[in-house]
């Protein structure tokens, strides 16, 4: 295990059995709940909920959390206006009219004296009563008003104290508890480095009750998969959380999510590459990141709070996106000429169509500012933006190909390497790997000069490779054709290779176990050495999260040649249709970035470029009228739909042709009881 943590893998996980006497039990949940580290698993998963242990605790703290929930309505209405007192009209006609009413509504009828000095010195006695009864109700409103207040000021404390007290004795049920020596027995998973910090806890917590016997913490041997937990602070979580929404990482599997910081907001810049429109997100990201201690005070909503929880994301989206603005010389559809161009216009301004003529310099980075404005700029942009993604895109799958060695080697599987991805390797790297290379050449060949001849269609190459072998219109070197043939009959090879290789293997591995006479074992009859977890046998899931732990006993089932043969053959049609469809796929890159640019350009075309017509006042105020008009749709539609369109693509390319290359994805994430997350979900 490393000295420090890291996003390449996840933890190493342990897991500890708890022996907590139960004097202690309350304080050592309380602080292992403010450590955050411990998952615990539920010791009675068959007891009815309402007949464990704290059910009694549970229910009172619930009618505390009524009380709490009352006190916040009446803080909570404290502002709203008092309900005013009914009038009344003395007529004969209105008094009998209301006297049968309320005779047939059953009402209380009270008898008023005909003489009107009498009716005066009741009235005064009743607005005397209702004076005295006004006042009263004033001072009790003002002291309500006042003990509000005070409750107010502890409200959020009692809330806080409410869940945690609630989570500690949801968490005390999930224990066995010994009646001989009345301890509560609990296991649970806790990452390996933090064992030291546990028994600090622990040892606290004995201290805080006051008692002198101590919690036990001790290792426990278990054949259960641990839980997979990666650290992460603000800046990785983000990306983090992109990953795990595709699925959670098996234990110890090597963590896309680690290489995603780079590769994500790389592929949605080259799809939103723009200096300006970068410039844009980046400012957006980098204030909310300068402001998010104020920001994190106040509830922004969900949208905006989805923002903001990945703005370290957005950050480097954006800083991306001025990097890939300035290879497009793109900014606000405008470029820009920083150095000097490698190509300039004829001065005889003619009729005809003008041809550049090189002027011998070559633009050091980017694309040289001469091909804005230009007739064909769209053709060759369109040519190497498409190119560019079909690069980029077999980059992406060949090193997400590779990282199923460091996967292999780690979990033991040194077959897999030869068996199933060097035959995948080699059948990505014959294709599409030659096309790559193809496309380069082509670039890196000057086509004007005399004796080189026609640039070929790399398309057409590679479908003649596939429809007629050994034939080549145009050749880019002496023996292509030869190379083609070569390259693909080593990828037929790969296919019976990677479809019989590794079936073969776990076959005659299954022969040789069953000739050395082994057979399955389940739970931990006949088992020696350290101690295992109390439920091994018979556990159902992992923890109170449910997760079966079927893949883990999978001798129980016995070896089907059948079942290997079918997965094994729909894996080999999956990755060699894959390779086709996934390649095909990163054109997107290619595709939303000319959409982007094409969008841009319409959009300052049909504004700001239609303002500048010489003119007065009216002139100057229709052009900020038109800037005011082009800047929000700048905002809202080149830069938030643009780029939620672009996001979204970048998410697919990950998801599915690079994750779909190594990924398992069989892990269930690590959920320990944690009071920093109850104050999470409070907010």
């Amino acid at each position: 295990m490393s000295d420090y943590p890291s996003l390449f893998r996840s933890e190493e996980m342990s897991l500890v059995q708890l022996f907590i006497p139960t004097e202690v039990a309350h304080d050592t949940i309380a602080e292992l709940g403010e450590l955050g580290n411990v998952q615990f698993k539920d010791l009675n998963p068959d007891v009815n909920p309402f007949q464990r242990s704290f059910v009694g605790e549970i229910r009172r703290i619930d009618e505390m959390a009524r009380r709490v929930r009352f006190f916040n309505g009446l803080v909570e209405k404290e502002g709203l206006p008092t309900r005013p007192l009914d009038e009344f009209t003395a007529t004969t006609l209105l008094l009998a009219k209301i006297r049968k009413v309320a005779e047939s509504m059953g009402a209380t009828l009270y008898p008023i004296d005909a003489n009107a000095d009498k009716r005066s010195d009741a009235l005064r006695e009743v607005t005397s009563r209702l004076e005295d009864i006004e006042h009263v109700l004033n001072r009790t409103h003002a002291t309500r008003k006042a003990e509000l207040m005070k409750i107010a000021e502890a409200l959020e404390g009692w809330k806080d104290t409410v869940a945690k007290e609630k989570l500690i004795y949801e968490t005390l049920n999930l224990f066995n508890y010994d009646a001989r020596r009345k301890t509560l027995i609990a296991e649970g998973w806790v990452p390996t480095r933090d064992i030291t910090r546990i028994m600090l806890a622990l040892r606290h917590a004995t201290e805080t009750a006051g008692t002198n016997v101590p919690p036990i913490l001790q290792e426990i041997h278990t054949v259960r998969k641990p839980p997979t937990f990666h650290r992460v602070n603000k800046f990785t979580e983000g990306f983090q959380t992109i990953i795990d929404s595709y699925g959670v990482a098996s234990y110890q599997e090597v963590n896309p999510g680690l290489f995603a910081v780079v590769t994500f907001p790389f592929l949605f810049a080259v799809m939103f590459g723009d200096l300006g429109h970068g410039t844009l997100v980046t400012l957006t990201a980098a204030a909310m990141i300068f402001f998010e201690k104020k920001i994190q005070k106040i509830d922004i909503g969900e949208m905006m709070g989805t923002f903001f929880y990945g703005r370290y994301i957005i950050l480097l989206m954006g800083i991306f996106s001025m990097f890939t603005g300035l290879i497009y010389n793109d900014i606000f559809s405008k470029s820009l000429h920083i150095w000097h161009s490698g190509w300039e216009w004829p001065h005889d301004q003619g009729n005809g169509t003008l041809t550049a003529v090189s002027t011998g310099h070559t633009y050091p980075f980017g694309l040289d500012p001469a091909w804005h404005g230009s007739e064909n700029a769209l053709v060759f942009t369109n040519s190497y933006k498409m190119k560019l993604s079909i690069i980029l895109g077999v980059i992406h799958m060949t090193f997400a190909c590779c990282l199923q060695v460091p996967n292999h080697i780690h979990f033991k599987r040194l077959s897999s390497i030869w068996a199933e991805f060097l035959p995948q390797l080699i059948f990505l790297e014959s294709i599409f790997g030659y096309l790559v290379v193809c496309i380069i050449m082509k670039w890196c060949t000057d086509w004007s000069a005399p004796g080189a001849g026609n640039p070929p269609s790399l398309l057409n190459m590679l479908i003649y490779m596939f429809l007629s072998p050994g034939t080549v219109e145009d050749p880019m070197f002496s023996g292509q054709a030869g190379l083609q043939v070569f390259l693909l009959m080593l990828a037929g090879v790969c296919v019976p290779w990677m479809l019989c290789t590794k079936p073969y293997l776990q076959y005659r591995e299954h022969q040789k176990t069953v000739a050395a006479g082994y057979v399955g074992i389940s739970g931990n009859e006949g088992m020696e050495g350290p101690r295992r977890s109390i439920d091994d046998a018979e556990e159902e899931g992992h923890g109170a999260n449910g997760h079966g732990g079927a893949e883990e006993m999978e001798e129980e089932h016995g070896f089907e040649m059948g079942e290997v043969v079918i997965h094994q053959v729909i894996h080999t049609i999956e990755f060699c249709l894959g390779c086709i469809s996934n390649t095909a796929s990163y054109l997107r890159l290619w595709a939303l970035s000319l959409a982007h640019a094409q969008l841009s350009e319409v959009l300052y075309t049909m504004t700001i470029e239609s303002a500048f017509e010489p003119g007065g006042i009216g002139a100057a105020l229709f052009l900020m009228f038109m800037f005011l008009m082009w800047f929000q749709l700048t905002v809202f539609i080149l830069c938030v739909m643009e780029g939620l369109s672009a996001f979204l693509h970048a998410l697919r390319l990950h998801w599915v042709e690079a994750n779909g290359k190594h990924y398992e994805a069989a892990g269930y994430p690590f959920a320990p009881v944690s009071f920093a997350k109850l104050q999470e979900a409070d907010q």
